[in-house]
């Protein structure tokens, strides 16, 4: 039987570009929370200090100079000159048979100096200007990128209630968290203040290691306000 040679056709797909405009985001944004715990609105962050490539060893570096210069470091021993015990020589030189030893207070005995022991000491770290704002940036920054910054409004009205506050925290599913503000309301510290775990501070005492060891970090916006100012 005669074998057909089948033909085959090649099919010519017309691909049509189309140019897109690479539109770049300057600005970021997170829900608001109202003290009641409802939503109110979206808070526009700018990304040079909420979007900004996170350095680890740089943040790494700003929480040792600050754990360091909070330790006290006044741990004190006594060395021979300090104990208390005679200076008179304990036996004489010869004739006992034993070792020679002077005074009793030297640190072969027991009860006696210690040697290179620890003495109270002033340690102080410092970090440049320039690499404690770029720190403070890469902890932001290392806040929005794991979700977990949001704001809130109407602080000034905050009654200083404990029971406020929780209830707060409890509606938007918040237990560790820090709160920024703009400037030290009393109230919203006096609420907070029986809660283990919920701290609150001005944007002026803000700092890498106190963003990092919360959870979450709540901003008004003032205080993101001031944040921008610093940029």
């Amino acid at each position: 039987m005669p074998v057909k040679k089948l033909k085959t056709q090649n099919l010519k797909l017309k691909t049509t570009t189309q140019k897109l405009k690479v539109v770049k985001i300057t600005k970021l944004s997170v829900p608001v929370y109202s003290l009641t715990g409802r939503s109110a609105g979206i808070m526009v962050l700018p990304k040079e200090i909420f979007g900004a490539k996170v350095n680890n060893n740089l943040l790494a570096q700003a929480v040792r100079v600050y754990t360091t210069n909070e330790k006290n470091f006044t741990a004190k021993t006594k060395t021979r000159g300090k104990v208390r015990g005679s200076t008179a020589k304990i036996y004489k030189q010869k004739g006992t048979g034993r070792a020679r030893h002077g005074s009793i207070r030297a640190p072969i005995f027991v009860g006696g100096g210690i040697v290179f022991g620890p003495e109270p000491r002033k340690v102080r770290l410092e970090l440049p200007k320039k690499m404690k704002k770029q720190a403070l940036i890469s902890a932001f920054s290392a806040k929005m990128a794991d979700k977990e910054i949001l704001g809130l409004s109407g602080l000034e009205k905050a009654t200083g209630k404990t029971k406020e506050v929780a209830s707060l925290m409890e509606k938007i599913k918040v237990k560790n968290a820090l709160i920024v503000t703009g400037e030290k309301i009393n109230n919203v510290t006096r609420g907070v203040r029986n809660l283990p775990k919920i701290n609150v501070l001005p944007v002026a005492q803000t700092n890498v290691y106190e963003i990092l060891r919360h959870q979450f970090i709540l901003l008004s916006k003032e205080a993101v306000e001031k944040l921008g100012d610093k940029k």
